[in-house]
């Protein structure tokens, strides 16, 4: 039985313009640009920085453990104060930790200067899914999480490539510090384009209604929400160890050049849009529950496939076609995991919001250094990192669903709001 909460909102929900699902794309787009951009400097960056590989992938820990603090903070603010305001901050702190990265002197200061820029990163996604809660709802929002999440994919399809003529032309301090001249271009695209979505009298109820805060907060604890942010934090544990290991993997173990590796991995970033727009299409047709549920299938079983080919000994190159298949598959998981998840939470969707990017870059932050544990001497830990993330995927979407007596009490509660 389809957890029924979400399909009861579905008919309130509206369409938002273009423009402000460009806007928040592009707001996305900012987390996976800091990550994608600088991967192929890395075999540069151990020369420059004299460090070890696992030393260069700190400074990509680190700034996910920003990005899941700056979530904590940035999405309960949302909900007190607004969305721009907040928004705004984020931003300005990304410009500045952009540009003391960009001077790093050491690999220390590197990574506290990551952390820093993922605080500040973590501003524009934590808000921006939250926006799509105030003003869209059920299909209509599943729909507009995809549309966000198919222009957030571009950075990772133009990333890699433009990270590496970035980094031929002016080095690895250069491409960090494009972080921040397009979080400067955020910061007035949103002071243009995005109006206030959080009216203040819902500020004024969440901040000093003592007894609906409590109320709105418990919606953290239901099953739909749980299940399906868990389900979504660990699809991005195997893109994360799937991109903290591929720099080496396809460079060291397949011989690609920086600008193969960038192709390569654009190849895959591209399966993934194309995926996220043919099942966005399906919504509609099918229930979001159903879609996710073959994605996650399809994911966890490239993902197994890894894992036999790693174990058997198979030649390298064989793991190029699992690796696409579950890159593209998170499509098909990762909006629509993020819908189901933040339907269950609207009255406090900066909080749900922050909850769920937060356990998505936790898990991030933990595979990473797990997944590149053997540099480019071995794929057996990103196979099993990978593996191990598709189990407990696969085990939080099915803890997602509600039990019949649990959905009843859900549908009437919503129907009494």
């Amino acid at each position: 039985m389809r957890d029924t909460a979400p399909r009861q909102r579905s008919q309130t929900g509206a369409t938002l313009p273009p423009v402000m699902l460009m806007t928040l794309g592009v707001l996305a787009a900012l987390g996976p640009l800091a990550i994608d951009l600088y991967l192929s400097a890395f075999p540069a960056m151990v020369v420059d920085l004299d460090t070890d590989p696992t030393g260069v992938q700190l400074s990509l820990t680190g700034y996910l453990l920003g990005v899941a603090a700056g979530q904590l903070a940035f999405g309960p603010l949302s909900d007190r104060f607004g969305r721009r305001g907040p928004l705004l901050i984020g931003l300005s702190i990304c410009v500045g930790a952009s540009a003391i990265a960009a001077f790093a002197p050491s690999l220390e200061f590197l990574i506290a200067a990551r952390v820093v820029q993922g605080v500040g990163v973590a501003s524009g996604a934590v808000i921006g899914r939250a926006i799509i809660s105030d003003l869209s709802s059920g299909d209509a929002a599943a729909r507009a999480f995809s549309v966000m999440m198919i222009v957030g994919n571009v950075a990772p399809i133009v990333a890699p490539s433009l990270g590496s003529l970035i980094g031929a032309a002016v080095g690895w301090r250069g491409v960090l510090a494009t972080v921040g001249v397009v979080s400067a271009a955020l910061i007035v695209s949103v002071v243009l384009l995005l109006k206030e979505s959080h009216p203040r009298d819902r500020r004024l109820l969440l901040g000093s209604d003592r007894g609906s805060r409590p109320r709105a907060l418990s919606e953290l604890r239901t099953r739909g929400f749980l299940g399906n942010t868990l389900a979504m934090a660990f699809s991005t544990g195997i893109m994360m160890a799937y991109i903290a290991s591929s720099p080496f993997v396809y460079q060291q173990m397949l011989g690609f050049s920086p600008i193969g590796f960038g192709l390569i991995f654009g190849a895959n970033a591209t399966a993934m849009l194309l995926v996220n727009w043919w099942s966005s299409r399906l919504i509609g047709r099918y229930r979001v529950r159903s879609i996710l549920g073959v994605g996650i299938a399809v994911m966890s079983s490239a993902c197994a496939a890894v894992l036999v080919l790693v174990l058997s000994d198979a030649p390298a190159v064989w793991l190029i076609a699992p690796l696409s298949i579950a890159v593209g598959a998170v499509g098909a998981v990762a909006p629509k995991a993020t819908a189901e998840a933040i339907a269950h939470v609207p009255r406090i969707a900066g909080t749900g919001s922050a909850v769920l990017g937060t356990l998505q870059f936790l898990v991030g932050a933990a595979v990473t250094p797990l997944a590149s544990a053997e540099g480019a001497v071995s794929a057996r830990p990103l196979a099993l990192t990978m593996t191990t993330c598709a189990v407990l995927m696969s085990a939080a979407f099915l803890f997602a669903q509600p039990k019949r007596s649990e959905g009843a009490r859900t549908v009437r509660r919503r129907l009494r709001r």
